[in-house]
């Protein structure tokens, strides 16, 4: 039972930033004497998603990833790229084990305490005020996973476009796929000119998630992703006789709006609602992760946790990807077909982690150089 109602840290939201702020706190002996507070209404024991990332090497969860991958295949509607992965692995992880993990390692600290509960409110006063049904606390610092109101109600001043999908994983009763290489993306089937493809992770030889991704400024209802992952199914894979065991779906904002500026003195935006999605990809993981370690470093020095999270030229790459995006949709599968064939694997990742050089950076944007970029470029400056 919870009978603090003072926090050195509030949490808010058990998700990805949430969970992962959570560990990288209970993990550092700097924090054992800080009384922090997770909260969410969701008890978080279902597998609502599958988050994959690339990566050197090991790393810090390679315990409950669930497979890993050396090559990738991408597909344009008339070229095929095998993509050598290495020096990196992708890997992919079931939110359902993230979660329990992470349940199972901040059980066993004396200082976190988990409330279920739905917040309310957040005041953003000296010791910023939680709200929820039944409690209010207060807090030397919230961290704070839901999204600005200010993002739906102002989204058309920004430039953006929504990756939304499903995916089910099916299974056959004998061996399908190919368990050392996935599809990162498949354009030989679309929803009209729209920027939309199918990504394919094998798990074993009869188990896979295949899903039906768009970029696109607008969602679509659920059966249209029913009805080409069907297609892709009996078309493409060329299979007729499957189970679907789970299935999953997913709007990630892809985006330039200004999440980080509603973080505050005390309180801190995580996440998506504190812009850690990587605009041009959506991509979270990994980017997640290095976030939380600037937090604790800035906490550990005495510095606002929201200080240099972002660098400003990749922010301005992103931008100019989005706008080609959301201007002129039907040349996504152009962009990335010029991304993947004309790049090195290690080139491509190191300029999507943010960590490339200059000479990389030129090399990239010289292999994606056209007349709709040329456009966005001076449309964005």
């Amino acid at each position: 039972m919870v009978l603090n109602s003072h926090f050195d840290y509030i949490i808010i939201g058990n998700g990805l930033a949430g969970f992962q702020l959570a560990l990288a706190l209970a993990e550092d002996p700097y924090f054992d004497t800080k009384q922090i507070a997770l909260i969410d209404k969701d008890d978080k024991t279902h597998n609502d998603k599958t988050w994959s990332f690339w990566e050197r090497g090991s790393g810090k969860w390679d315990n409950i990833v669930n497979h890993v991958w050396t090559k990738a295949l991408f597909y344009s509607s008339n070229k095929k790229c095998e993509l050598d992965l290495k020096p990196y692995t992708y890997k992919s992880i079931h939110a359902i084990d993230f979660y329990n993990e992470a349940k199972r390692q901040l059980a066993a600290q004396s200082n976190i305490h988990f409330i279920l509960e739905e917040v309310l409110s957040v005041e953003d006063c000296g010791n910023p005020v939680v709200r929820t049904e039944t409690r209010e606390l207060t807090s030397n610092h919230v961290f704070d996973s839901r999204i600005a109101p200010e993002f739906y109600s102002e989204m058309d001043n920004y430039t953006g476009v929504i990756q939304h999908f499903k995916g089910w994983i099916i299974e056959t009763d004998s061996p399908t796929f190919n368990t050392e290489e996935f599809t990162m993306m498949d354009y030989r089937l679309k929803d009209g000119n729209q920027t939309t493809f199918t990504y394919v992770l094998p798990f074993s030889q009869t188990k896979a998630l295949v899903e039906f991704t768009y970029f696109t400024p607008h969602a679509v209802v659920e059966l249209v992703y029913d009805h080409y992952i069907e297609r892709y199914i009996k078309e493409v894979l060329k299979l007729s006789n499957y189970r679907i065991s789970e299935t999953e779906k997913g709007s990630i904002p892809m985006t330039n709006f200004p999440f980080q500026q509603y973080s505050t003195k005390n309180i801190t935006k995580i996440g998506t609602a504190g812009g850690w999605v990587k605009g041009s990809t959506g991509y979270s993981f990994k980017h997640t992760e290095k976030k939380v370690a600037k937090i604790l470093l800035n906490l550990k020095q005495n510095k606002p946790p929201s200080k240099d999270l972002f660098k400003t030229k990749y922010a301005f790459y992103d931008k100019i990807f989005l706008k080609v995006l959301h201007d002129e949709n039907a040349k996504g599968e152009w962009i990335f077909e010029q991304f993947y064939t004309k790049n090195s694997a290690e080139s491509m990742f190191k300029f999507l982690d943010e960590t490339s050089s200059l000479k990389e950076e030129l090399q990239i944007m010289g292999s994606l150089f056209s007349t709709a970029f040329i456009k966005a470029f001076f449309k964005t400056l």
